[in-house]
């Protein structure tokens, strides 16, 4: 029978970030208190499986949310770029502002692309290159990957042959969320989505980009 090895794909935990910025790759934000929660609350709900390997997006959120597994799995953290966000030129500006704004009208012509940021394309071939690499490197084993809501959702919609192209008001990655990838030997087999920290989530929709 072929192994069995289990991709987790975790989205990071609640972030500050009280001026409601579209903060992308930007340094400087860090885990709320909220978030911390969120993230010792994964790791906790995930400490008895057979994880073995544990990566994460550069940003300081996903750190922040991968420190606890790291503790209680007894791992180091690999930080690798290709779990970092997504690329998008409208970084740093109010969230409520961006499509209410003229000035950024030019930046939308091409929501398929999208012509704002990085392409869904190039985001679904570096996600699919690292769930490939944690695979190989945990068979017959688990892997974490903590990574962020629109590289998740990507890679998810792309392995589930849908179209890349989407409401971003509709991904189903919330904050702490895990989003498993299930392979036999090679071959997916199964997509599973689970909430450990929902009972921390505050409701609403999810902050694209975030």
């Amino acid at each position: 029978m072929a192994e069995t090895t289990v991709v987790h794909l975790l989205r990071h935990g609640e972030v500050h970030n009280p001026k409601g910025i579209l903060y992308g790759r930007l340094p400087g934000y860090h885990l709320s208190e909220t978030g911390l929660q969120m993230a010792e609350t994964v790791a906790k709900a995930v400490a008895d499986r057979d994880i073995v390997g544990l990566y994460s997006s550069p940003l300081e959120r996903a750190k922040e949310t991968a420190a606890p597994l790291a503790d209680k799995l007894g791992l180091e953290v690999a930080i690798d770029e290709r779990l970092i966000e997504a690329g998008n030129i409208l970084e740093g500006r109010p969230i409520a502002r961006l499509v209410r704004s003229p000035r950024n009208y030019r930046h939308f012509w091409h929501p398929g692309r999208p012509s704002w940021g990085e392409p869904y394309t190039e985001v679904v071939a570096r996600m699919r290159s690292m769930v490939d690499t944690a695979r190989a490197a945990s068979r017959g084993h688990e892997a974490v990957l903590v990574s962020h809501q629109l590289p998740i959702w990507m890679i998810r919609v792309a392995a589930e042959g849908r179209r890349l192209w989407h409401d971003p008001r509709r991904r189903q990655c919330a904050l702490a969320s895990l989003t498993t990838f299930t392979f036999e030997g090679d071959r997916l087999v199964s997509i599973g989505y689970s909430e450990p920290a929902a009972a921390l989530l505050k409701g609403g929709p999810s902050v694209p980009g975030a």
